[in-house]
């Protein structure tokens, strides 16, 4: 029954969370697997909005298999200070190309390295996070050599439009 005086519930527009990753090989877009591992997405966004990425090297480069960042020593030694635990429940938990997942030296010392695939690895699954996937830019992936730079890493979030909303308007 409607009731004059309760407050209407409104609706939540849908968003999508995401980041920008700069480097001096090109632009990705990354979009993440805030359901799987929201731990480690909110770690990687505070160190993002805290400009920690910013002007970090690539300093793990495996051809075929992986490139590595994330380290403030430069040399795959540093880490935020801190550990996170490690999530991996869920069936996004699979490295396939594109995919971002945090590096660690044993299972829950993760802190702010991560790896992205450049084609699939198996021997990763049930071992390492994956928290995210590169959505555009794929093509300059193969392109990262030891020595390249992340520039900057911008988070964004932006509305959803629902797709029937769309489709009716003319």
């Amino acid at each position: 029954m409607f009731n004059p005086f309760k407050k209407p519930v409104e609706e939540e527009t849908p968003k999508r969370l995401y980041v920008r990753l700069l480097t001096s090989v090109g632009e990705f877009e990354i979009d993440f697997f805030a359901d799987e591992a929201p731990s480690t997405v909110k770690n990687f966004i505070r160190l993002a909005k805290a400009g920690f990425y910013d002007g970090l090297k690539f300093h793990r480069v495996l051809a075929g298999v992986l490139v590595q960042t994330g380290c403030p020593k430069g040399d795959g030694t540093g880490n935020p200070g801190y550990h996170i635990k490690c999530e991996l429940g869920g069936p996004k938990q699979q490295h396939e190309p594109g995919v971002l997942s945090m590096a660690h030296t044993g299972r829950d010392m993760g802190g702010s390295q991560f790896f992205i695939c450049l084609s699939r690895q198996v021997q990763f699954d049930g071992n390492h996070t994956c928290f995210g996937k590169i959505t555009k830019g794929l093509e300059h992936l193969d392109q990262v050599a030891l020595g390249d730079t992340i520039l900057s890493v911008e988070v964004r979030l932006e509305a959803i439009q629902a797709a029937s909303a769309v489709e009716g308007e003319n």
